[in-house]
């Protein structure tokens, strides 16, 4: 959901008491649970409103903003291209994470553990990223910069409940890299228990042409919902601590840097944990 109109910024700063910006998130916070009932479920283009109905939705919440503004009455309409969160076709269209995890419990044996885990990808390259570095005030730090291609692929997963994780290094993202990095998996996860993958839907995880271990299950995340895998702030984590500000001199130079910064995760469960804890994983 995005707001439109100059005074947009001013008028739900002074709703919220907050800075523009957080005022922006926290109006796109509220829209998303008063509307979402409303949304037509076969629309799933975004939405916008403007300045004068930013007011009004905050008004309703902060009743001495509403004081202030009684000239503005409340006529909200709820954009007929308003989008429901998390609702953005496949698996999770219908009924929820929770829906697809009990298909999945239901074809197991009876009190088999069921261990939730999140997988990702992540190139890194001598195409490098530059972060922020601790600097005297004042001054304009300078960090290497290369313009050579080589790179490989992180394949990463990750299991916050036990903080457990389970990676490999490999030249390219195709089907067979994707089958040997389950199988990796696949040795992570306890005797008797039962893993549900959760991934996006590129190509290579898609497949049927994919060799799923016994004990997995993979449960595609919605289109274009990045914010859904925890992977994600892995990378994010792994790439401002260990990855970053650096030139790689060649490939097995990057191989080694990269498996150098999975081992270190992997030495912190209480990072995996932290980093990739979801609520809505959990019903809570």
């Amino acid at each position: 959901m995005s707001v439109r109109g100059k005074q947009a910024p001013q008028m739900m700063g002074a709703a919220t008491r907050l800075h523009r910006n957080h005022s922006r998130r926290k109006l796109g916070d509220i829209v998303d649970q008063r509307l979402a009932p409303h949304r037509p479920s076969h629309d799933h283009r975004a939405g916008r409103i403007n300045a004068h109905q930013a007011a009004n939705i905050l008004a309703q919440i902060n009743s001495k903003y509403h004081n202030r503004h009684r000239s503005v009455p409340f006529s909200f309409k709820v954009p007929s291209s308003y989008p429901m969160p998390g609702n953005r076709g496949g698996p999770f269209h219908k009924g929820g994470f929770a829906a697809e995890l009990a298909k999945v419990r239901r074809a197991l044996p009876k009190g088999t553990p069921i261990e939730i885990w999140f997988q990702d990808e992540a190139r890194i390259g001598q195409k490098n990223k530059i972060t922020r570095r601790w600097a005297r005030r004042g001054t304009w730090p300078s960090a290497p910069k290369d313009q050579r291609a080589k790179s490989a692929y992180i394949f990463g997963a990750i299991c916050p409940e036990h903080g457990k994780g389970a990676g490999l290094v490999l030249p390219f993202c195709n089907t067979q890299t994707m089958t040997l990095h389950l199988a990796e998996i696949a040795l992570a996860i306890a005797p008797g228990a039962h893993a549900v993958v959760l991934m996006d839907q590129a190509g290579w995880h898609m497949t049927d042409k994919l060799d799923v271990p016994g004990n997995i299950s993979i449960i595609a995340l919605p289109a274009k919902c990045p914010e859904l895998n925890p992977v994600e702030n892995i990378w994010q984590f792994m790439r401002d601590n260990w990855l970053s500000n650096r030139v790689f001199t060649s490939h097995d130079n990057i191989v080694d840097h990269c498996c150098e910064a999975w081992n270190k995760l992997v030495d912190q469960p209480w990072r995996i944990m932290t980093i990739g804890h979801r609520k809505w994983v959990h019903g809570s």
